[in-house]
């Protein structure tokens, strides 16, 4: 009979083990350094790996004055309903690490509900980052919607849609958008609206009770641009026009009016409904690239719900 070769613990293994003793177990690095066989500084690197590589996700408890602070500006500013402000994790670290875990946080308290809600969701990086930072929920008394089409110009499914990956975390009934991103006609487009299923999903997205989505900008580092969904050329004609930002795909300048573009036309998905106190449109961003189109949303009520980091308020409030 041949046994099976027995592999001894990757890398990632010894990392997610040493995590667990330091965040979970409390243990210090000398007792983990004990209970794993290695150095103190092998096992302080082991933690460190598992933080850098994601595989463990800390939050923080306590809420700092300066945080709190920023909140309670922004939301008398604003007349936002919802608002949390994180620390900033320091020049060139990616802002989305600093806002996932406490917008998970906001995603779990919705899924936490026991009434029925729908829930609207737009796409990108911070969507993403959010998902990933969620624990798993059992909320199948809710229904998940995308806000946008999840069809990349290739024909691939969208990287950044974030429906699939949602609604296999909390077993909740989910609505993508069967639809491109961005059609190359808009008579295509038209094609694809006039279908039932996607008609039954657009009357669902514009039923939702509470709607998360990110914020792009429309530098010349567009999310829209690096992801495919627009040409160069294209950009520049959005960026002649005044634009400075994008939710769900429909771009604004900087007083948050939606442009009347030629590309609108072409457009698969759907503007986010429309904010009220009792149907909050929550925007994830951060970052030095989105404080306009952040502002912008936020002066013209696209949004009533922020969460973002420390650097990124004050930078939206000293607009």
């Amino acid at each position: 009979m041949n046994l099976p070769i027995e592999v001894g613990p990757s890398t990632d293994d010894q990392a997610a083990r040493a995590a667990w003793l330091y965040y979970v177990g409390g243990l210090t690095q000398d007792q983990i350094a004990t209970e794993m066989g290695v150095s103190r500084q092998r096992a302080q690197r082991l933690v460190s790996r598992a933080v850098a590589a994601g595989l463990i996700h800390v939050r923080l408890n306590h809420h700092l004055a300066s945080c709190q602070e920023l909140e309670t500006a922004l939301r008398e500013r604003f007349h936002l309903v919802r608002c949390r402000v994180m620390p900033g994790l320091g020049p060139d670290r990616d802002p989305v690490r600093a806002i996932a875990p406490a917008a998970a946080a906001e995603m779990e308290r919705v899924l936490r509900e026991p009434t029925p809600l729908v829930v609207a969701l737009g796409t990108g990086r911070a969507m993403r980052g959010m998902v990933e930072a969620l624990g798993v929920i059992d909320a199948p008394q809710h229904r998940l919607v995308s806000l946008i089409g999840n069809i990349a110009p290739d024909g691939s499914a969208s990287y950044f849609d974030v429906i699939m990956r949602l609604a296999e975390k909390v077993h909740a009934p989910h609505y993508p958008m069967p639809v491109p991103v961005i059609s190359d006609t808009a008579e295509e487009n038209l094609t694809f609206q006039s279908l039932g299923p996607v008609r039954k999903v657009r009357e669902l997205a514009r039923a939702a009770d509470v709607t998360f989505v990110g914020v792009g900008q429309m530098s010349d580092d567009a999310p829209l641009l690096t992801d495919g969904f627009l040409k160069p050329a294209e950009l520049s004609e959005v960026q002649r026009a005044g634009a400075v930002g994008e939710v769900a795909g429909r771009i604004f300048d900087a007083e948050g009016r939606y442009l009347d573009l030629a590309i609108n036309q072409r457009l698969g998905g759907m503007h986010a409904p429309a904010p009220r106190p009792d149907r909050p449109v929550i925007g994830l961003a951060a970052g030095p690239s989105k404080v306009a189109a952040i502002a912008a949303a936020l002066r013209s009520g696209i949004l009533n719900g922020l969460i973002t980091d420390e650097p990124t308020a004050r930078s939206v409030l000293a607009t």
